[in-house]
């Protein structure tokens, strides 16, 4: 049986805050490319079915689901790292920031906010984490949705510029034909340099 998706937002109605946004982010396990996060206001009367966890629906469920998201919340915003700043700072830090940066760009500013995981954010909103939350808030569910469409659609791009790599079908995950193309080409700018599966390449002197 699914549970009530909405259960957290009724919880914090009741305690009085006008306003939740879920936070999610998309793209912590990738070789290449960035960390995309979203944060998502829906209203009460959001009357979109079948949302889920973004990782349990299809590429095409995703794609149906984004634009009625975009059309009905109050907000969306987005917050994108790169893998020059995720080599930087690491990528647990990267989705953090990237998640913060969502969530600033919010208009309105919400009162709570519902992070997917087990660790807060940079933020002076008040906030509740939940871990696996995508798969028990309807507005974490939301913002993994919309982070994740976001991000497939910025690997399309990459892949334009690199189609030797696949993105545009891996995503930048470590598949292994994605493997086997950084074998035969060596890393691209947008690869995470500090990744396992790409730094060896670097450490040999192999670069696109």
């Amino acid at each position: 049986m699914q549970p009530d998706l909405w259960q957290f937002e009724k919880q914090a109605a009741s305690s009085g805050y006008r306003l939740v946004a879920g936070v999610d982010e998309a793209g912590r396990g990738p070789l290449a490319g960035p960390v995309v996060a979203a944060a998502v206001i829906l209203p009460p009367d959001f009357s979109v079915t079948g949302i889920n966890d973004s990782k349990k629906l299809t590429q095409r469920q995703r794609a149906a689901f984004y634009p009625q998201i975009r059309q009905q919340a109050l907000a969306v915003a987005i917050g994108i790292v790169n893998a020059v700043a995720i080599d930087t700072i690491n990528i647990f830090q990267a989705a953090r920031l990237a998640m913060a940066k969502a969530v600033a760009r919010l208009d309105p500013e919400p009162s709570l906010l519902l992070i997917d995981g087990k660790f807060p954010i940079e933020a002076s909103i008040e906030q509740q984490t939940l871990i696996k939350g995508d798969a028990r808030s309807i507005s974490i569910a939301c913002a993994s949705i919309i982070a994740k469409v976001t991000r497939d659609k910025i690997m399309l791009a990459c892949h334009r510029r690199f189609p030797q790599y696949g993105f545009d079908r891996h995503k930048g995950y470590p598949t292994a034909t994605h493997k086997e193309a950084i074998a035969i080409h060596g890393p691209c700018p947008l690869h995470r340099k500090t990744f396992k599966g790409v730094r060896e390449y670097l450490e040999s002197g192999k670069q696109c």
